[in-house]
């Protein structure tokens, strides 16, 4: 029988997206170990730092569940064999038989949180992102959870401190905590993203989503009723096997790729769906290429970098590691005037 603090809590399941193809970081991440199974800051692989990020949630007012792991089927013992090292049990792993990008990815997480007979808040994280101040984090997710659990979507931004043209930006409404999304705006040139930055209602796009798993089915329905009727006869036929979900192949095959933002997000401003965000202020980082890595590894007094049995010399705002021990190759990114990485191995 639940007590009445039990029955208050807001229930919480953690969507660990982590079907990321290993396409960046190379020659260190590779399609058989990508970027989000590797540790490249701390002592955990960047999926285990999320994993604790989002099990740590838990307080008074959230529950929360363990994961659902949302990945490659080439991958599924590899999840499994992290999780185990943090005595994590998931609620199931779907594993995709090919990439069909995030949002049939997150319709299946709700399909399966619907079948759960529950229609929990649905806290969507990549698994290949790093966080500073893990306290920060926490404080903004809850409030994300709360803010969710009212009925709204809800997006993390992160406060740019740079000009970046590599990600997309969140345009917002002051004033709120918990902020009116007003645009989603695609990656700018250099010229728009100083604007964007000078102007302090443009946030980073952090791909983390807070939202009830019968929202999401609901807006996928509206703004692209052909993914979600895709996903659902790929779920329909799909086959159990202990905590691994595989939906049905051929019909996952016929699901059109779509991103989050595209098929739903960016249509929300101006629709009856209210979208929100939330500032994150936690030292994020997606380490989307080498110099990201560098910047939030341990330097030296010369700005170096140095991960195993390496040894820099003579160099400057260098990184540098070596994958073992055992290993006859490193990889090395070092910097010129420009600040622009050039790599060896």
């Amino acid at each position: 029988m639940k007590t009445q603090t039990q029955a208050a809590q807001i229930a919480v399941l953690p969507v660990l997206m982590a079907g990321g193809s290993g396409t960046r970081l190379w020659p260190l991440s590779r399609a058989q170990y990508p970027k989000q199974f590797l540790v490249l800051s701390g002592d955990c692989s960047l999926f285990q730092q999320a994993t604790q990020r989002l099990a740590g949630l838990a307080t008074a007012d959230i529950a929360v569940a363990p994961p659902l792991i949302v990945g490659n089927e080439e991958h599924r013992f590899l999840v499994l064999d992290q999780l185990r090292e943090l005595r994590a049990d998931p609620a199931a792993v779907l594993l995709e038989p090919m990439g069909r990008n995030t949002a049939p990815a997150l319709t299946m997480a709700a399909l399966h949180a619907e079948d759960s007979g529950r229609d929990p808040i649905l806290v969507v994280s990549p698994a290949d992102q790093t966080v500073v101040d893990t306290a920060a984090f926490t404080t903004a997710l809850q409030r994300a959870v709360r803010a969710a659990a009212g009925g709204s979507i809800v997006i993390l931004g992160i406060t740019p401190d740079r000009p970046e043209t590599g990600f997309g930006y969140i345009r917002t409404a002051a004033g709120e905590p918990e902020r009116r999304v007003a645009q989603f705006v695609e990656k700018p040139d250099a010229a728009t993203a100083r604007r964007y930055v000078d102007e302090g209602c443009y946030f980073w796009n952090s791909g983390m989503f807070v939202l009830r798993a019968s929202l999401w089915l609901s807006a996928i329905d509206k703004f692209r009723p052909d993914i979600a009727a895709a996903c659902r006869r790929a779920w329909s036929a799909r086959a159990v096997d202990a905590a691994f979900v595989r939906p049905d192949r051929d019909a996952f095959a016929a699901i059109p790729a779509e991103s989050i933002d595209y098929a739903v997000m960016e249509k929300c401003p101006a629709s009856e769906f209210d979208i929100r965000m939330v500032v994150l202020d936690a030292g994020w980082s997606d380490l989307g290429a080498w110099d990201a890595v560098w910047q939030v590894g341990r330097r030296d007094a010369q700005g170096n970098v140095a991960v195993g049995d390496a040894l820099v010399k003579d160099s400057r705002s260098a990184s540098c590691r070596r994958r073992a021990a055992s290993s006859a190759s490193s990889v090395s990114t070092t910097w010129s005037s420009s600040r622009r990485p050039t790599r060896c191995w």
